[in-house]
């Protein structure tokens, strides 16, 4: 029997342009294929579990034979930001695109952000978020006004200096432009984005804090701890979804730190789902064009990973994936529209499987759902029957 799944979602661990990637400007993209490039990519580990047997992958040399099972996921949601992205894994296909803002906010909005903190803002527009204090932060600190910026993504982020603008006063105006931001302006995600230091080096510290817009319907964590398993919610996990259906959740400062409390995980008594998200190969790499910097923390976390495997018990999966996109290697330092793999190990799951190209990041969610029998009406179908050990009976019954 099943007794916990853990899923590991590398945020932006991309592997190759989705047919309609052009329509986004993302076309040739390939976010595995430019970190492999570097002399600083070693994964080991993830190479044996079948990283590169998935369809579509020709960026290393596959092992010889695959320990997990593998495919490619296609997204089914129309964008390519990390809610979404989330919300389909989580079971939760979004036809429609988030709100974004290429040309700033809307004046009005602004203007009722500004009335409610007090504050004037400033810049609005899409911006670096390391490029944004360095051109705003001074003008900030003499004004106390506020730096709002939002990005391709559906985001309103609000960048202030830890002096002027306490971490705990800055999630307060985040809440205030949630609030603000609904219907039509009902952005993913509002990001308070504090910075330290003196021009010109300002630097950003881990109190960033997500308050994203919780999702329109049910999504496994619902109706996983509806039914009385226990929701683990690791890094930024429980800011994407707004906290529903998590039972426990544990904030991280980085990659390590979130692979570091993921391990210790493995040694708590819990059932059910343990859901994390690694968001350094995102925010510190890829939008800022680091291939480099991207492969060795890809080489970090397969370092780490080598740890998880070990010390797995018996009645433990491991499902590993990602929720789009970010091609270091490209002019834009935006998300790209990308295929997303999978892998999957475990004593109760076959190995070298090849699950092919799925339609869906939502296939997670169905096979989460079936490996703990919960019978539900979201996206997706479940892959348990195909990789699942012949003697590994479905978890009925708490």
């Amino acid at each position: 029997m099943i007794n916990r799944v853990f899923l590991i979602v590398l945020d932006s661990f991309g592997i190759g342009a989705l047919p309609d990637a052009g329509e986004y400007g993302d076309a040739g993209s390939d976010t595995l294929a430019a970190i492999a490039r570097s002399s600083r990519f070693s994964a080991p580990n993830l190479r044996r579990l079948g990283l590169f047997h998935i369809d579509g992958v020709s960026a290393g040399e596959p092992a010889p034979k695959a320990e997990g099972s593998f495919a490619r996921l296609g997204e089914r949601s129309k964008g390519k930001d990390t809610t979404i992205g989330h919300w389909e894994i989580a079971g939760l296909v979004s036809p429609e695109p988030l709100p974004t803002y290429p040309g700033g906010f809307p004046r009005e909005i602004i203007e009722r952000f500004e009335q409610a903190t007090g504050r004037k803002t400033l810049c609005n527009r899409p911006y670096s978020g390391t490029k944004v204090i360095e051109d705003y932060g001074v003008r900030h600190m003499e004004t106390g006004a506020l730096i709002v910026y939002t990005s391709a993504d559906s985001v309103f982020q609000i960048a202030a200096h830890e002096d002027v603008v306490t971490p705990e006063l800055l999630y307060e105006y985040c809440r205030a432009a949630r609030g603000i931001l609904t219907g039509r302006h009902a952005v993913g995600r509002v990001i308070a984005r504090p910075f330290t230091g003196e021009y010109p080096l300002f630097r950003r510290t881990a109190n960033r804090h997500d308050f994203s817009l919780a999702p329109p319907r049910q999504t496994m964590l619902d109706l996983l701890a509806e039914k009385g398993f226990d929701t683990l919610a690791v890094g930024k996990i429980n800011d994407i979804f707004a906290g529903r259906g998590v039972t426990f959740a544990e904030r991280t400062i980085n990659n390590i730190d979130g692979m570091n409390k993921t391990i210790a995980l493995l040694n708590e008594d819990f059932r059910g789902l343990c859901f994390v998200n690694l968001v350094d190969f995102d925010m510190l790499y890829g939008h800022r064009n680091d291939a480099d910097g991207y492969a060795a923390a890809v080489s970090d976390f397969d370092r780490q990973l080598g740890e998880f495997l070990g010390i797995m018990k018996d009645e433990d999966v491991l499902i590993i994936t990602s929720d789009h996109g970010c091609d270091p290697s490209t002019p834009s330092t935006d998300h790209s529209r990308e295929y997303t793999p999978m892998l999957v190990t475990g004593k109760p799951i076959k190995p070298g499987i090849n699950l092919g190209t799925r339609k869906s990041f939502s296939d997670i969610a169905a096979t989460v759902l079936d490996i703990f029998g919960i019978e539900d009406t979201l996206e997706g179908e479940s892959f348990l029957p195909q990789v699942r050990q012949s003697d590994v009976a479905p978890a009925n019954e708490l």
